[in-house]
Order: C-alpha cells, then structure tokens, then sequence
C-alpha cells in the first residue's frame, strides 16, 4: 500500500512539472513581437541585431550622468507624439552588457566646476541702438555657430542692432537652409533680449539707408571694435560682416564679454524644434544597447581634399580629392605634401586607425558605436577594418527610417546638427581630426561637466601603427599600455585654456591660441569651494 501511495505521488510530480513547462512555453510564443521601424536595419552578425521586442520602456537614463541645471533641452524634452518612435527594448543586447568597465566610461573629475554665465551687477541693458548689424556666416554648421555667438558680442560692443545672421549657403555642401530651419529663431531673440535686441529682418525703411560691407580684422579685441568699426556709424546706418568665423579675439577680452559669449552658445542658439526631436530619438535609440561612444569620423570627402590627406587611397582617388582642392577658390593651399601632413600630425585617423586606437584603448568589440560624420570616403569597403572590429556600428541612417530623416536629408547643416546632439549626449565623444565639429563638441561637453571627450594625439599615434604596417611592432598588451599612457591626461578634465604657442607673432601668435569655443574656463565656469566660515558658498 505504502508502494502505491509513493509511486502515485511520483507520478503526480512528474504531471505538474509537465504542466507548468507547457504554460511557460507558450506564454514565451505569446509575446508581441514589434518590428523597428527604419527602412535600413543594421546588418549585424548574431548576438548584435537590433533588439526587436519590448515588454517595458527602457530606462534610458540608466547610464546617463547627472545633469547640471543648464543642460540644453533635448535632454529635458519629452518625445513628441507626433513622430514615429521605435519600442525600446526592456533589456540590453548581452554583448553590451559586457562593456560597463567603470575605467573606459569613467569621466574625468570635474573638480566642482559649475557654469557661471550670470552677467556681474556692473551689467546694463543693451544702449541705444546707433544701427543695423547684418551678418553672413562662412562655413559649415560649427564654423557659423561660433561666429554666430560672436556677432552677437560685436554687436553688444557697438551698439547695434542684431538681424537674424544668413547661413552660408555657397559652401562646398551648398546647404539652403536658412537660420530658422537649423536654429530656434524666437528663442535666440528672446533669450538674448537682456544682452542685444536682436530683429527676424531689416525694417523696409533701411533698405535703402547708407551700408557698408566690412571685413573685420580676425581675432580682434575691444579697442578694434570700439574705434574703428562703431565710428563707422558717423556715416552709415547699416554695417554688414562679410565674414563671421574668428573675428573676437579668444582671451584677453572683459568678463561680461566673455559671459555673453557663453549664454549666446549654450542658452540662446539652440536648435529648432525638429531637429532636437529628433536628436533626442536617436540618442535614445542608441543607448538601446547601453553605454556608447560618439566617434566623429572625419572621413570625408571635403575633409581629405581640404587637409590633403591621401594615406592608404589609390592614385586615382588622391587625384580626385587634389582636382577638388585646386576647383575649390577660397582653399588657398593647393601644393600639399600628404606624408608631411601626416607625420605631423594634421591628418585625420583612417577608420582602421581608429578601429586599432579603440582596441588598445580596450574598448571590447561589443562597443556600441555612433558614426557622427556624412558620407565616408571610400564608403563600406573603407570602413570595414572598423566594423570587423566594432560590429554595433550605428548612423543616423541606420537608426532613423528614410521617412524619419526626409525633412533632414540634402541639409547638410541640419544632418550635422543631429550627430551634434547624438555627440553632446554620448558616454565618450573621440574625434578622428581636430576640426570644427570637435572642437565644438569637446567645448560644450566641458560646460556641462566635463563629459568625457578622448582627444587622439594623431602624431604619436601615426608613428605607432607606421611601425605596425612594417612589421617592427605588434599590436597587445605592450602597444595598449603605451597608448593608455599617452591618452591619460587627453579625456576632458578641466585645465584653463591655452594661451599662444611661445616665440608666435602677429597672426599666427592667435591662429596658435586655443579656440573659445574648445574650452570656456575660465571665463564660464567656476569653481564651487566648501562653505566659508560665514556658511556662504564660494565661488571663483
């Protein structure tokens, strides 16, 4: 009997085991599967194809650092409804989550470094206006963007009265797009309402009042502008800055200046709307997979003809970028030595440089990573050393459908201002070359906390993989720890900006200075000291 009663139990055990694996599987073949919406979906190897299911929403500030009071508002806003979104996953791809390595996503200290772009109490309300500042910007996104912000100070300087700049739209790119379509015009008038009165157009009557077009002196200071240019006013209503990029000298300019500088660049020239929408999906969409780095790939077409950099192409496309070189008018530099270039350094890296960087660096193969750059030269088949290395290598054209990206598509202004924002936001920013788009990224991620931005020291790191391609060195564990080494003191940590190179002269003592916009300390960030003995906060 005692027999029976065991061997029914038994039985009984093995029947409930039974039930509850079939009500397990088929509640796993229940799940709604959702498909992600882009026209181009990654072609990634197994276990790297885009997550296709979602039972949750994705904590997507699971990795973000903490945010200081003026982080910009593509961080703040919510998605807006009206554009398609694709489910997020509510678990990371396991390749990412191998990646967490607290030493390659660890920011620098930022030394309790805060903004302080508040003008001091000596600060006035903008003068009576003595005339109208017309601006034409010169250059691609970043390039006007800077010097946007300082027609922005000029006109503070002088008096004048700010119209809304023109973009450039006689560039290689031959952009369309006027300020209101890559800016938020009403935001850039109202937020600097404090600073400069800023109009959408020249009042009908000043249309025929007397003009001038001036050139004005590059990198120059407040006595410049205060003599020579606001005499201008004596005999003209309306002065017109043929020209916007490196006008005001980067240093040695009055605090408030400087200030303004900062709210101008960080405050009042903020995207329009659609575009920070859409840079806010893709960068959700990128941190889908976890922590990420931004690589501005600078591997373009106009980058290689402008910097003459002709490493590892064929003949014939090193002819092509020199026949662009020498059509293009305003490049001065026609003759130029490409293995020069590069021992020094001024060429930007090859997507299989990179791809060696990041290994010794140690960033393993699971590193998502988003290609912040337009067309690269050479396309996929110069591209491929980089993604057999770095398989999770996302655009905005993998993440975004074709529909997603039309309104943006044939505007090369309003495409870089979405890799910018992708940038802002990313885990790590590096840089392939030192140009305008990385000097602005690296500034901005300064201000808002010292993100981290690894700047490749390009003339070390060419001389290394050149002794790689000869066989004298190999890549491992002894070419990793130099490379580590040489980038230790290159992640963004705060530093006061550089002066000029010693023994420069004239012009090129200021081409030689660091940038404004490359690192806003000291004029725009401050220090937060402990409490004095008062118990107030003190702030140098």
């Amino acid at each position: 009997m005692q027999k029976r009663r065991w061997r029914a139990v038994v039985v009984l055990r093995k029947l409930l085991t039974c039930a509850i694996c079939a009500i397990t599987m088929m509640a796993l073949l229940s799940v709604h599967v959702q498909v992600f919406p882009s026209s181009k979906v990654p072609d990634l190897p197994e276990p790297y194809k885009l997550p296709t299911t979602t039972t949750q929403q994705l904590d997507v500030n699971k990795y973000s650092r903490v945010s200081i009071e003026q982080e910009q508002s593509w961080s703040k806003e919510q998605t807006p409804s009206h554009l398609s979104k694709p489910p997020l996953p509510s678990h990371k791809l396991d390749g990412a989550r191998g990646n967490s390595d607290s030493k390659l996503w660890k920011h620098p200290p930022y030394r309790d470094y805060w903004p302080c772009v508040e003008p001091s109490s000596n600060y006035t309300f903008p003068g009576e206006s003595k005339g109208y500042l017309l601006v034409h910007t010169n250059g691609g996104l970043n390039q006007m963007r800077a010097g946007i912000c300082d027609m922005v100070v000029v006109a503070r300087i002088i008096n004048a009265t700010l119209v809304v700049p023109e973009l450039d739209k006689r560039s290689f790119w031959q952009d369309t797009s006027n300020f209101s379509d890559v800016f938020d015009e009403d935001h850039f008038i109202s937020a600097l309402a404090n600073d400069v009165k800023v109009i959408k157009k020249l009042p009908k009557e000043m249309v025929s009042a007397a003009k001038i077009v001036k050139q004005f002196r590059s990198w120059s200071g407040m006595d410049y502008y205060q003599g020579e240019i606001a005499s201008l006013w004596e005999d003209y209503q309306v002065i017109r800055a043929a020209k916007s990029d490196s006008r005001l000298a980067n240093n040695n300019l009055p605090p408030d200046i400087q200030k303004l500088r900062c709210r101008a660049c960080y405050e009042a020239l903020r995207f329009a709307p659609r575009i920070e929408e859409m840079g806010k999906i893709l960068v959700e969409r990128m941190r889908s997979y976890g922590p990420y780095i931004a690589l501005h790939l600078r591997y373009e077409k106009d980058m290689l003809a402008f910097s003459g950099c002709t490493h590892g192409l064929s003949s014939a496309e090193a002819d092509e970028l020199k026949k662009i070189r020498e059509e293009t008018a305003y490049w001065k530099v026609k003759e130029i030595d490409s293995r020069e270039q590069r021992s020094k350094g001024y060429c930007p890296l090859t997507p299989k440089e990179v791809a060696m960087f990041l290994t010794a660096l140690g960033y393993p193969s699971d590193t998502p990573i988003y290609i912040a750059a337009g067309e690269i030269y050479g396309g996929d088949s110069r591209i491929a050393d980089l993604q057999s290395r770095y398989p999770i290598l996302m655009s905005k054209e993998k993440l975004a459908s074709v529909e997603e990206l039309k309104p943006f598509t044939n505007h090369a202004s309003q495409m870089a201002a979405l890799d910018y924002i992708v940038s802002i936001e990313s885990d790590v920013f590096i840089p392939s070359y030192s140009g305008n788009m990385a000097r602005a990224v690296e500034g901005h991620r300064r201000f808002l906390g010292h993100r981290k931005t690894i700047s490749p020291d390009r003339k070390q790191l060419v001389h290394m993989f050149d002794k790689i391609e000869r066989g004298k060195q190999k890549e491992g564990e002894d070419l990793s720890k130099k490379i580590i080494e040489m980038h230790k003191k290159r992640q963004g940590s705060p530093r006061k900006r550089k002066g000029p190179i010693s023994g420069t002269k004239g012009m090129e003592r200021f081409r030689s200075e660091e940038a404004f916009y490359v690192n806003p300390l000291p004029d725009c960030l401050c220090r937060r000291q402990s409490p004095n003995l008062n118990g107030s906060l003190v702030i140098k």
